[in-house]
């Protein structure tokens, strides 16, 4: 650490959390290596009735590297991963990186523009995807810099007698995949004959294992170059906060999407780290979790609010005993402080609510795991080795004292090293050695961290600022609403209106007068909405963060339909039915 940062965080640690943090300078995939060396018999994923060892996932990835390798793979090249979450996901971005390639890990949803934006960006030679997904693919063909499409199912995760039973079953609806020079199928052709490579690594901390492009939601997708080093640590600073080792075997829900750098690094690569078991889970329903946690009486669990929130809305929930979880990581979006202690309750675990973005590999925050330490609405403390400040909305350069709102910038060794191919919106984003996050946030006496909103996001209403996140944890504390959230829309006498979108808890009926009169009594006058609107569901990402932006986009295109009903207008009911930051 420098020494130009006032660091009162440090007197607030718990007594086993070290002040620094040791660098990570190996192969990111030497965590694999120690665990397959010190545990080779411990399970390293369980997939249905699939069983994979340590010993067997790494001769597994080395047996994919090799191929690569073989297929004209050269270190440094970029290998673009688009599968939901299944054994040949860990295999294949582990194989990855022993053969010293680039991965760039893809949402299976992406449709036309993205895959061609993002792809043709990386310039990604070699592609693992699902079969499933190959007709959306096949017709990209011409547009996209792959050489080789390395295909693989559901049925290659599973063993005998499911993997034929899933395939009997699904011969009519699986697409045809053509069998040639640049389509093969993972095992039976391209992995075949290849042999076992383990690249060597030059340097840890300039080396990019991963490329991971932002989800777009402010604008087009940008690929942050993250190396091992960034990677690497930030796994071990996260467990510097948890207190957990290789030494007690735990095993993970894995449900959070490995295509998202928060699912990648907390359910994928950190269990690899600690040799722990990973339970992949394709896709979320939430029965189908609730049946693996009674099965498999997994440790960790981490997920998003929308998750939490789910959970705890079963009507079956009683029926499960959930204590077997210890340590829930909760990350993507805020989780409300009501969430919180109903899921501790259910569940007797610590909860671990942080803070982070893909730009930072991604954790740079998180909450003491002691619930003595934990502050509300607080996104908690700079974890070891980072630094973290609050600086004027308009420079950027002027410190704030503690309790001034302004931009959080963070400092540290998990920091990317730059946007891909973009040096004009990296010298904007890292500024001496600062990363500018674009969140706004304040610091208390104590070095804990409150974020406000996005910078983005503010919403100016009548001359005050408004900022939508307030108001979406006060809508959200409704008994009667399941989700809620607020945006700003164009206001030809106000300048910005304040709009929310409420979903009602199912079963619960609800008026605008509810959700106004819920507001008024919470909040000052020009921070109620003005607008209401009641839907089944949100637009979302994948990990669960709403897309404000695609609620402004359709607002706009809408807006002088009516649909939308005011605050102060007559009584009547509104009804419209519609649709990482780490």
């Amino acid at each position: 650490m420098n020494t130009d940062v006032m660091r009162p965080w440090l007197e607030h640690y718990e007594d086993f959390v070290p002040r620094e943090v040791r660098p990570w300078d190996r192969p990111l995939y030497a965590m694999l290596d120690d665990a397959a060396e010190k545990y080779p018999q411990r399970l390293a994923v369980v997939f249905q009735n699939t069983r994979i060892t340590y010993k067997a996932l790494r001769e597994k990835a080395e047996v994919f590297a090799g191929a690569l390798r073989r297929a004209g793979v050269r270190p440094g090249e970029r290998v673009a991963v688009m599968l939901p979450n299944l054994p040949q996901t860990v295999i294949a971005f582990w194989g990855v990186l022993k053969a010293g390639a680039v991965a760039v890990m893809t949402n299976p949803l992406y449709m036309e523009k993205e895959l061609v934006q993002n792809l043709s960006d990386a310039g990604a030679s070699h592609m693992v995807l699902l079969d499933l997904l190959w007709p959306r693919v096949a017709a990209l063909r011409e547009r996209l810099p792959i050489r080789n499409f390395i295909v693989t199912g559901i049925a290659d995760a599973l063993s005998f007698p499911l993997n034929l039973f899933y395939r009997l079953r699904q011969r009519r609806n699986q697409p045809a995949v053509p069998r040639n020079d640049s389509a093969v199928h993972f095992w039976k052709t391209f992995c075949r004959g290849a042999q076992r490579h383990s690249e060597p690594v030059a340097s840890p901390k300039d080396d990019l294992v991963l490329l991971q492009y932002t989800g777009g939601t402010t604008g087009i997708s940008k690929g942050v170059e993250l190396t091992h080093a960034n990677i690497g640590t930030n796994c071990r600073q996260v467990l510097d906060i948890i207190n957990v080792t290789a030494s007690e075997h735990h095993t993970f829900i894995s449900l959070m999407p490995f295509f998202h750098v928060y699912g990648l690094t907390i359910c994928m690569i950190i269990p690899v780290y600690l040799a722990s078991t990973i339970l992949p889970l394709p896709r979320y329903v939430p029965q189908d979790v609730l049946k693996l946690i009674a099965k498999y009486k997994p440790t960790v669990f981490p997920g998003a609010p929308s998750v939490y929130m789910s959970l705890l809305q079963q009507k079956e929930l009683a029926r499960y005993d959930l204590h077997c979880i210890r340590i829930c990581v909760s990350g993507s979006a805020p989780l409300p402080r009501d969430v919180f202690l109903r899921f501790q309750e259910v569940t007797g675990a610590s909860i671990l609510e942080g803070y982070g973005l893909t730009e930072a590999s991604p954790i740079t925050h998180c909450n003491p795991l002691g619930q003595e330490g934990q502050r509300a609405n607080s996104i908690g403390m700079p974890i070891p080795g980072t630094d973290a400040r609050i600086v004027d909305m308009e420079g950027g350069a002027l410190s704030l004292p503690p309790g001034k709102l302004g931009e959080l910038v963070v400092r540290g060794p998990q920091v990317m090293k730059g946007y891909w191919r973009r040096p004009d919106e990296t010298a904007n984003a890292l500024r001496n050695g600062w990363l500018y996050t674009g969140d706004l946030a304040t610091m208390d006496e104590d070095g804990y961290f409150y974020i406000v909103d996005r910078k983005k996001d503010m919403v100016i209403v009548g001359g005050y600022n408004v900022y939508p996140r307030e108001v979406d944890e006060v809508l959200l504390a409704h008994p009667k609403v399941a989700d809620a959230v607020t945006v700003g829309i164009s206001d030809g006498i106000r300048g910005e209106t304040l709009k929310a979108y409420v979903v009602p808890q199912p079963g619960e009926t609800m008026g605008k007068a509810d959700v106004v009169g819920w507001c008024r009594a919470r909040l000052a006058s020009y921070k109620v909405p003005r607008l209401v609107e009641f839907r089944e569901e949100l637009p979302k990402t994948i990990v669960g963060k709403v897309l404000r932006r695609a609620l402004r986009e359709e607002e706009e295109a809408k807006r002088k339909g009516g649909r939308a009903v005011a605050a102060d207008a007559p009584q009547a009911e509104t009804a419209s039915s519609d649709d990482h930051r780490a």
